[in-house]
């Protein structure tokens, strides 16, 4: 099946973000560029590994459902997707592999590419997962610039216990409350 195989491939590329986000983000919350690191919690990081991060921006991106096209430096992550949670840690981590394929449904769900197409050979699988690839980045572009905002306003936020899970339950709650309300103005 194509989308098995676009998987496969997808899996292999390393996703680019914008430079800036290397100081301001990524090192400040996680071991980027330095491995896996027992000395994690005394430096204060909050993550692991810096596709950690880069996966939670994804995800705020998404559930926010805005994109931001990537704009000035970039360079890639560091390791290709297939890696990302394949291993259990010595911080009593488990390995959630799963996470990547929840992500690559997502990245099909909304990324405007004809599988028909793709099935026929009018477009190639490379220029499929290019597509995926371009979908994933600016979600978590999007989210890197909205974290690095909420870092701004308040430079404690993601140090508090449930920081990162407060800023995605904000993207939840928001349609539910408002549902609510409406449902109460109609009454």
């Amino acid at each position: 099946m194509a989308t098995e195989r676009l998987y496969d491939i997808w899996a292999k590329r390393n996703p680019k973000f914008e430079t800036h986000f290397e100081e301001t983000l990524l090192r400040l919350f996680t071991d980027y560029g330095v491995g896996s690191s027992d000395a994690m919690s005394s430096k204060g990081k909050i993550l692991g590994a810096g596709y950690e991060l880069y996966i939670y921006a994804f995800f705020v991106g998404l559930y926010a459902g805005k994109k931001c096209e990537l704009s000035g430096e970039t360079k890639v992550l560091g390791q290709p997707i297939q890696f990302w949670g394949n291993l259990d840690s010595k911080k009593f981590r488990k390995a959630y592999p799963r996470l990547r394929e929840y992500i690559f449904t997502a990245l099909i769900a909304k990324t405007d590419i004809d599988l028909i197409a793709l099935e026929k050979g009018t477009i190639t699988e490379g220029q499929a997962v290019d597509m995926l690839k371009d979908t994933m980045e600016q979600y978590a572009n999007y989210g890197f610039h909205a974290i690095e905002e909420k870092m701004k306003l308040n430079p404690n936020y993601f140090y508090k216990t449930t920081g990162f899970l407060d800023m995605i339950l904000d993207f939840i709650r928001k349609p539910s409350e408002e549902s609510n309300s409406e449902e109460l103005e109609e009454l």
